[in-house]
């Protein structure tokens, strides 16, 4: 087990999540591009850790980069996305997870637009969406 607040065995993940969300949270996969639910999304609210309800992204930070996978320039607050070097598949790239549950959510770039020049490419599979009220 790890430190994350949310800590569930792996046949409690299992029940929980889809097959496709458990492989991309639990196991680090990934959806094939221009398939996820969110990549053309663009309806206003929240988009938020499928396995454990955190917010994660604001709808405003979402852009389309053209890569087949939701982007966002900035996480909806500091502390809620953990980065982790990935050196899998011959590549050197930044992880980024869910900080309360440890869910892998996808990659950050630097090659986004301003504010941050920030690029969150993540899987539609680890998320979930609340949509704004009022």
């Amino acid at each position: 087990m790890s430190d994350y607040e949310i800590q569930k065995s792996d046949d409690e993940w299992r029940r929980q999540l889809d097959p496709m969300a458990y492989r991309v949270t639990r196991q680090a996969a990934t959806e094939a591009p221009f398939t996820g639910r969110f990549w053309r999304h663009d309806a206003d609210g929240i988009y938020r850790c499928i396995c454990c309800n955190a917010a994660l992204f604001d709808s405003s930070t979402k852009f389309d980069a053209g890569c087949g996978w939701p982007s966002y320039t900035q996480a909806i607050e500091d502390g809620r996305i953990e980065r982790v070097m990935d050196y899998s598949h011959g590549m050197v790239r930044v992880e980024v997870r869910c900080s309360r549950c440890g869910a892998h959510l996808g990659h950050v770039f630097d090659d986004g637009p301003e504010p941050t020049g920030e690029r969150y490419c993540i899987n539609s599979a680890a998320l979930d969406f609340e949509p704004r009220q009022g």
